[in-house]
């Protein structure tokens, strides 16, 4: 009898073919809105982790800063200059390198407080919806009385909460991002809690789990070995979508003086500056950062929509 060969091809490989051949990778090629937004945001995650080599000045280096270069309009305006393409501010900071640098801290922000709101949703409700009772019930009225607030209001108490309890001494830009992180994760939680929850109460009366608990899998590794990886789908979808949420929600709160401190700017916090200079003139203070905003945010919203769609069975 012939033995056939064994299979040689990395695992990795191998995901990476069946991706490739798969529906999902097929809608994308043939979406050119998902192409073009996905190329947005990529060319804003680049921009934003290779600013230190792509920005044309650093913003923060006070020795190569001058006050002789600040408020300057952009390149092709007649008093602009062409080192400062979209122009300098008060204190002669280049508005692109600074938008750079800015889109650093709006999308760490983003990405780990969605990664907060992920981790704690997905397992509170993957909990509510398998053990059921009364730890449903109570998650489930935590859930509709945080839904009677918006997430913004959420976010601000959680921020001064915690900025009234830590020492003054020891505020810090990187405790302000932690804060931020933590209100903002805190504050969208729930909407991955209820989907997966009901994802949940569908799932563990499918066979597959009954046969599981008839040959004696323990319950937690029911829910985390098959439960889990059948409610994902939506919760990517809801990721991605909450994202730009994210995003806005922290550009929100630095515009409101609550965020990162003006000498580590984000987007917000450049909104907020330049719009005490708006009425005077100097537009590009405010337009070129909320331009900013407003492209990351629409991209990403954009994949999401895109990503809703493409994993929808009942579009194909």
């Amino acid at each position: 009898m012939a033995i056939a060969p064994r299979s040689t091809q990395h695992p990795a490989a191998g995901a990476l073919r069946r991706f490739l051949d798969g529906d999902l990778w097929h809608d994308f090629r043939h979406s050119p809105v998902a192409i073009a937004a996905a190329l947005v945001t990529a060319a804003f995650v680049a921009g934003a982790l290779l600013a230190p080599w792509l920005a044309p000045h650093h913003p923060f280096d006070l020795a190569s800063l001058s006050l002789e270069d600040s408020m300057l309009p952009p390149a092709w305006l007649a008093e602009g200059k062409a080192s400062f393409v979209l122009g300098t501010d008060d204190q002669g900071r280049d508005v692109l390198s600074t938008i750079l640098y800015g889109s650093r801290i709006s999308l760490l922000v983003g990405f780990a407080s969605v990664l907060l709101a992920m981790l704690l949703g997905v397992s509170l409700g993957l909990l509510s919806g398998y053990i059921g009772g009364r730890l449903d019930a109570f998650i489930m009225r935590v859930a509709d009385v945080q839904l009677s607030f918006p997430a913004i209001l959420i976010a601000l108490l959680i921020d001064g909460t915690a900025r009234a309890v830590l020492p003054p001494q020891t505020h810090s830009d990187w405790q302000a991002i932690a804060v931020l992180v933590i209100s903002i994760g805190l504050a969208n939680w729930v909407q991955y809690a209820r989907t997966v929850r009901s994802s949940t109460l569908v799932e563990k009366n499918k066979e597959y789990v009954q046969a599981a608990r008839v040959i004696g899998v323990g319950r937690w590794r029911i829910m985390r070995r098959h439960v889990l990886p059948n409610v994902l789908g939506p919760v990517l979808v809801i990721a991605t979508i909450n994202m730009a949420q994210a995003i806005i929600t922290e550009a929100t709160l630095s515009f409101l003086g609550v965020g990162v401190s003006p000498t580590t700017p984000s987007l917000g916090t450049m909104i907020s500056e330049g719009n005490d200079f708006l009425f005077s003139g100097e537009w590009w203070l405010v337009v070129f950062p909320a331009l900013a905003l407003v492209l990351l945010c629409m991209s990403v919203n954009l994949l999401g929509d895109w990503l809703r769609d493409a994993l929808n069975p009942k579009l194909r």
